[in-house]
């Protein structure tokens, strides 16, 4: 009877551990066949720097980190004083090539044509009494009355009068005829290179006020009030876009199934929600190299850059900075 029994039991028992034996495999299948493809890495915001237009001193500090504005709002002022002086000897300079187009359009002035006609009236003057000079000592000359070298000098004399008699005709004519097209063509081109050199500097004064590009958040204020940042060093930084990503790198044996498009789901580390995503980016080559191989299990070593964007609405709150993982859809 005891004999019976513990052949019942053993066979129960048998038959117990053989359906655990079972079940155990079927979670072990599950599991494996839930694992996704994933990449790790952080997630990230787009960034916008707002550099220095000039070597100047910070003045003013309208902004403080972590602070969300809107585009157009003034994040800081830079001293304005240098580049006001340098905006004014530029619109002077733009005003003075205005005016001397205008003098060059309006043509010579009649007190300047009465001038030369005056001019011109002297030197036929002198003209004729050069003249009358030399014809008086040409016949003593030749009668060797009076030296050879006086006759010359008169000779000279009357020619230097005539000279002069059609210099002043011509400069008589150029104020008749008035400025060349020429002139005109050549003050116009002063003109505008005096007003784009004047509006230069007006943008170049308005990029005092540093204002922001976009709406976002300010990340951070690398210099403090009365610093004096180099040109190009980015006095601010902003973070922006609607909706952060994540920034991650791909293993070699997933890159050929991730593209841009392919749909993704984003993990942040510690929390259970699921972000579902899109890949934006992914880089063609690798972001490191063996120099040993690429090729054999030493290619699983090589690793891409691609940027999965959250296009969930809510992810609008999370901050950057925070390890996340990502598994591709398949």
């Amino acid at each position: 009877m005891n004999r019976g029994y513990r052949k019942t039991d053993a066979r129960a028992r048998a038959r117990l551990a053989a359906k655990w034996a079972v079940a155990l495999s079927a979670v072990l299948l599950s599991g494996c066949g839930a694992d996704k493809p994933q990449a790790l890495g952080t997630l990230e915001w787009d960034r916008v720097a707002l550099p220095a237009p000039v070597a100047e001193k910070i003045v003013r500090i309208d902004v403080r980190e972590g602070q969300r504005i809107k585009a157009g709002t003034r994040v800081l002022q830079l001293e304005l004083d240098r580049s006001r002086s340098q905006l004014d000897a530029a619109q002077a300079q733009a005003r003075q090539s205005a005016d001397a187009l205008a003098e060059l359009e309006a043509g010579p002035r009649s007190e300047t044509i009465a001038q030369a006609r005056a001019n011109l009236a002297a030197a036929q003057a002198q003209q004729r009494d050069a003249g009358a000079y030399y014809e008086r000592v040409q016949p003593l000359g030749r009668r060797q009355l009076i030296a050879a070298a006086e006759v010359d000098r008169a000779r000279a004399a009357a020619g230097n009068a005539q000279a002069q008699v059609r210099a002043a005709q011509a400069a008589l004519l150029e104020l008749e005829h008035g400025t060349r097209r020429e002139q005109v063509a050549q003050g116009r081109a002063a003109l505008a290179a005096a007003q784009a050199q004047a509006q230069v500097q007006q943008v170049s004064f308005a990029k005092l006020d540093v204002v922001a590009p976009r709406d976002g958040v300010v990340d951070s204020l690398p210099y403090k009030l009365g610093d004096q940042a180099p040109i190009g060093s980015p006095l601010a930084v902003m973070l922006v876009g609607a909706r952060p990503y994540a920034r991650v790198y791909v293993p070699e044996p997933l890159r050929a199934d991730v593209r841009v498009g392919t749909q993704a789901t984003v993990y942040i580390e510690g929390r259970d929600q699921a972000w579902s995503a899109r890949v934006r980016m992914i880089r063609s080559e690798p972001s490191f190299t063996p120099y040993y191989a690429l090729t054999g299990e030493d290619a699983a070593r090589l690793s891409y850059l691609a940027e999965v964007e959250l296009t969930d609405a809510k992810a609008a709150d999370l901050p950057a900075g925070l390890p996340v993982r990502a598994e591709f859809a398949p």
